[in-house]
């Protein structure tokens, strides 16, 4: 028993150079040392920049943007189209530009019309744009705020892994640490041979637990790299930690602003009134509609054709009376979106509350967490410290001391974890909310 608790120690503390956690320690560092790093403040600027979502809401305010200037001018600005055309025959013929016989035809043509009333359809296609572009605007300040979000997520990843990471290798220290000790006592009679296969075991624990820590905060730079446009792996800058004050405003004020001010309800709030507005202008085609037009023509037998001119003007009413009821299926059509949209609406007035309420209180979850877990460090450490003590003079079992050296690296990652809880929650609010609520966060 003697030899085989002897080869597991050897076995555990002459590791090849190439497997020894010091070393491996030494080159992950000079690795660190050498990676980009980016702020919070870069994280969110560059990932705006490079979100799809967020690139293709800002092409959707941009084409709400036209489509509403199209509306306004369709009031006082005429449609206007001109065109030219060029006729080669094989036979000759009349030309009525030049009024003699010959095989070539240069016609030029300049068209203008104007609505004067179409059954109300440009005042309703005003509307319609108008709660477009009030979506669109919705549509961005949701996507700003959740790339935000994302990204802030990932930032964080980075951080809370690199945290848990020494928390990994603290752990393997102090294991080591207990287990020379462990192998003293049982030299010298102190202790039974199954103190060091326990603390053996830790030890084997916690390199697991360091090798997973590790592997995911090479994943987590790589994913932070992702977001940020960068080809290789990029590291996060260090943020300073202080008490996670108190929000600002209560839950129920929360609940209001997010169904004034937030984009969510925004967003479904313009849908709707885009849709009403829809079953309003596709109704309008039961009325007449009056235009006015005017006309120029030119002919030749060359360009610029010159050799006749005549111009045309009048105005035109029509009525539709039937027309196969298309009619009535757009109207049929254009009334479910409207209730679709109606519908939406009040789902997502149900959906805000519940985002309010939860990302309230988990902010006041974590952030009383993170309190409890910063105290719960103190008295794991504490504890570690005197069971160390005992065990070395003999008053405590190895099994309290494994106890208590798990319990210090569970206390130290469940603290690490709550802090960027606390930081995610508030990021999460802010985006129901669309709004920062302290003034020194990043704005996005």
């Amino acid at each position: 028993m003697m030899r085989l608790v002897a080869a597991l120690l050897l076995g555990s503390f002459f590791l090849p150079m190439s497997l020894h956690p010091t070393a491996l320690h030494a080159v992950q560092t000079v690795q660190e040392d050498s990676l980009p790093v980016v702020t919070l403040e870069e994280t969110i600027r560059r990932a705006t920049n490079l979100d799809p979502s967020y690139v293709a809401a800002l092409g959707r305010m941009d084409s709400a943007g036209w489509a509403r200037r199209a509306a306004i001018m369709a009031f006082v600005v005429p449609s206007v189209e001109a065109s030219t055309s060029f006729t080669r025959s094989s036979s000759e013929f009349f030309n009525l530009g030049t009024a003699e016989l010959t095989d070539r035809l240069v016609q030029g043509q300049l068209q203008a019309s104007l609505n004067l009333f179409d059954g109300g359809q440009k005042y309703f296609e005003l509307g319609r744009t108008r709660a477009e572009l009030d979506a669109s605007a919705a549509g961005e300040r949701q996507a700003l705020y959740q790339t935000a979000l994302d990204a802030e997520s990932d930032y964080y990843d980075v951080l809370a892994a690199k945290e848990l990471s020494v928390v990994a290798r603290e752990r393997v220290r102090r294991a080591r640490e207990q287990l020379g000790v462990a192998r003293a006592r049982v030299v010298s009679g102190a202790a039974v041979q199954t103190d060091s296969l326990q603390l053996l075991l830790e030890l084997d624990r916690a390199r697991v637990d360091q090798l997973v820590q590790e592997t995911q905060l090479r994943v987590a730079r790589f994913q932070l790299a992702r977001r940020v446009g960068s080809p290789g792996a990029v590291d996060a800058a260090p943020l300073t930690f202080e008490t996670a004050p108190e929000l600002p405003l209560t839950e129920q004020e929360a609940v209001e602003e997010a169904l004034t001010g937030g984009p969510d309800y925004r967003l479904a709030i313009a849908e709707e009134r885009s849709a009403q507005k829809s079953l309003d202008q596709t109704r309008t085609q039961y009325l007449p509609s009056i235009d006015l037009f005017a006309g120029l023509q030119t002919f030749d037998d060359q360009f610029f054709p010159t050799a006749t001119t005549r111009s045309q003007y009048g105005f035109q009413i029509s009525l539709p009376i039937w027309n196969g009821a298309q009619r009535e299926i757009q109207i049929t059509q254009a009334r479910v979106e409207r209730d679709v949209a109606r519908t939406r609406r009040e789902d997502v007035e149900r959906e805000v509350r519940r985002d309010v309420v939860q990302s309230y209180a988990a902010y006041n979850t974590a952030r009383a967490t993170a309190q409890i877990a910063a105290e719960a460090v103190g008295v794991a450490r504490e504890n570690l410290r005197v069971q160390d003590s005992r065990y070395r003079g003999g008053a405590t079992t190895i099994l309290d001391l494994v106890t208590a050296q798990v319990d210090l690296a569970d206390a130290e990652a469940a603290l690490v974890q709550a802090r960027y809880a606390t930081r995610l929650a508030l990021a999460g609010l802010e985006a129901v909310l669309g709004r920062r609520l302290f003034p020194d966060r990043v704005e996005p």
